[in-house]
């Protein structure tokens, strides 16, 4: 993770005296502006290229101000491009590995007032070019009077104050949302909340990170291909870290990992796999795993670097997603449903056929095929709909899992466009079907069940013409079929309404604004008068691409009904 050598600039949440209105201010405005750039955005009012990258280096400038809180929401975003357009994705990358270092004189201060030593006394050699900064901290090269080669982590200052300003504005923001949003009951957003306050102070306690390390270490002794940097508690407290060097290639830069004569695909099965033994074997698990925190050694080994924001997941928790794992391999859609529900992550219906349909969808559509994204965005059109009936639930445990395996998914498919999640998960199905009697007596009961389970389903499989007539048979019981032949008029109908009703909105708003407009003309008010022609022109062009849209449908509605 290289910096630039360019000198850092004073960021607003590097202010000395900062209140907490001051916050709420810049985090409100910009969070506004934002919101009104990815609304335009999605409504297709701006296919400009050029302006997207314009706003998306807005907004990378904009965390980056903004400063640690929001420096993370934009690396988890970093790999979402099924949510936000691709020049955004694009752009907020850099905030994986190119967040502005701090001076080197606060560095080393800090790592003397820790230490409690001079540095000459501490290390060897210490390299005053940091060779990464990160959100919350940033590394310096170094070498021990033992001969050992080593990175000094040095944490931010003020960072403890910045998160006590920050947790207040999330607060408000909180009370507002529940307050006005109705559909926001859906969520525990208190608990999250809490949730996401403990990881991120636990995250700055650095001691808690060196025994992170090293228990995350011994989970992997016995794997040739993860690799994990050593801890040297000597030169280590809450706010300096100290641990051997480790360097690597980024683990989502292709170009030179092929160049290495590394597979990107190998890397992609040991990542996974690595995953999957975190989640359902050890239930510790690092729940940020974007490419700064990853990296590959020259002989192929995957090296993990950052243990701050580590979390966990009870033993119950650890068999239902051991059940669900399999489920999914099956493609039961029954028991997927029961496993999620018992996990708090389905609020349990009088109806549940919307719900068994959705999850049977994406057993269908994602299990077995590379992951694409406009078929993400089809599928959160569907979810849309499904939340307005109220059937999920996210509780705040599994918020932190889903994060994990979603950014996991973003890096996943940088390595390899095609991979899907089967091909990648086998060696670890394979290392559980192989486990001994002995395995059962360590807590691995529940998995070696369900992988000899999955191994008897794969040879009473049917073969994929009984399964397309069962399938058929299913929907015609159902009667799935004959409702849809029976809807396609009324919904032919009803979609056309709703852009009439829309047209008229829009008619209305831009008739209203233009009038509005005038009058503050005539009264000398010309700023409110050119706000006003501006909002009566946006709503213009929505009317005109409503009514087009309109004609265009009336059109082939007389095709359809001819």
């Amino acid at each position: 993770m290289l910096v630039t050598s360019t000198p850092p600039k004073s960021l607003r949440w590097q202010r000395p005296r900062y209140s907490p209105v001051a916050r709420q201010m810049d985090v409100s405005v910009s969070a506004a502006k934002l919101g009104v750039c990815l609304w335009m955005d999605s409504k297709g009012l701006r296919r400009s290229s050029a302006a997207r990258r314009q706003t998306a280096e807005w907004m990378v400038q904009t965390f980056l101000d903004l400063g640690p809180t929001f420096i993370k929401i934009g690396q988890a975003l970093s790999t979402r491009a099924d949510l936000l357009p691709m020049e955004y994705v694009k752009a907020l990358t850099r905030l994986q590995d190119q967040v502005p270092q701090f001076p080197v004189e606060q560095a080393i201060a800090i790592i003397e007032e820790e230490l409690g030593s001079p540095l000459q006394t501490l290390y060897q050699e210490f390299d005053r070019e940091p060779i990464a900064a990160a959100s919350l901290g940033q590394v310096h090269r170094a070498r021990l009077h033992s001969g050992e080669e080593v990175v000094v982590k040095v944490q931010r200052p003020g960072l403890e104050r910045l998160f006590d300003l920050d947790f207040q504005v999330l607060k408000r923001v909180i009370h507002w949302i529940k307050r006005f949003l109705p559909g926001s009951h859906y969520y525990d957003l208190d608990a999250i909340y809490q949730e996401f306050s403990d990881i991120l102070y636990k995250e700055i306690d650095y001691v808690r990170e060196a025994m992170n390390a090293d228990r995350f270490r011994r989970n992997f002794l016995d794997h040739p291909y993860i690799a994990v940097p050593k801890v040297y508690p000597r030169f280590t407290t809450s706010r300096v870290l100290t641990m051997e060097y480790m360097p690597g290639i980024k683990v989502n830069d292709r170009a030179r990992l092929e160049a290495a004569g590394i597979n990107p695909k190998d890397i992609n099965h040991i990542g996974i796999c690595a995953y999957l033994k975190q989640l359902l074997q050890d239930g510790f698990f690092q729940a940020d795993p974007h490419p700064g925190n990853m990296a590959v050694s020259m002989d192929g080994k995957l090296i993990f670097y950052d243990f701050g924001m580590m979390a966990e997941v009870q033993p119950i928790n650890r068999n239902q997603m051991v059940e669900t794992f399999f489920a999914v391999l099956k493609k039961d859609t029954d028991q997927v449903i029961e496993t999620l529900t018992d996990m708090g992550l389905i609020e349990p219906m009088s109806d549940m056929t919307p719900v068994h349909r959705i999850i049977k969808f994406l057993l269908e559509r994602f299990t077995e095929k590379p992951v694409e994204i406009q078929a993400f965005k089809s599928l959160r059109n569907e979810l849309y709909s499904l939340f307005e009936q109220q059937p999920f639930r996210l509780p705040a445990r599994m918020t932190f899992i889903i994060k994990a395996l979603t950014t996991l998914d973003g890096v996943a498919r940088d390595l390899d466009p095609q991979y899907n999640l089967l091909a990648a998960a086998k060696p670890f199905v394979k290392s559980l079907a192989t486990s001994t009697v002995q395995n059962q007596g360590r807590g691995m009961g529940e998995l070696v069940k369900q992988a000899k389970g999955y191994l008897a389903y794969q040879l009473k499989k049917p073969n994929p013409t009984e399964v397309a007539i069962a399938r058929l048979e299913e929907r015609l019981a159902q009667g799935e079929l004959e409702v849809r032949v029976r809807s396609v008029e009324s919904d032919r109908a009803l979609k056309t309404l709703n852009l009439s009703i829309k047209a008229l909105l829009y008619a209305c708003i831009a008739g209203f604004s233009g009038l509005i407009g005038a009058v503050l003309l005539l009264a000398a008010y010309k700023g409110g008068a050119i706000a006003a022609f501006v909002i009566a022109g946006v709503a213009g062009l929505i009317l005109l691409k409503a009514l087009l849209k309109l004609a265009v449908r009336e059109k082939l509605d007389k095709l359809m009904g001819s």
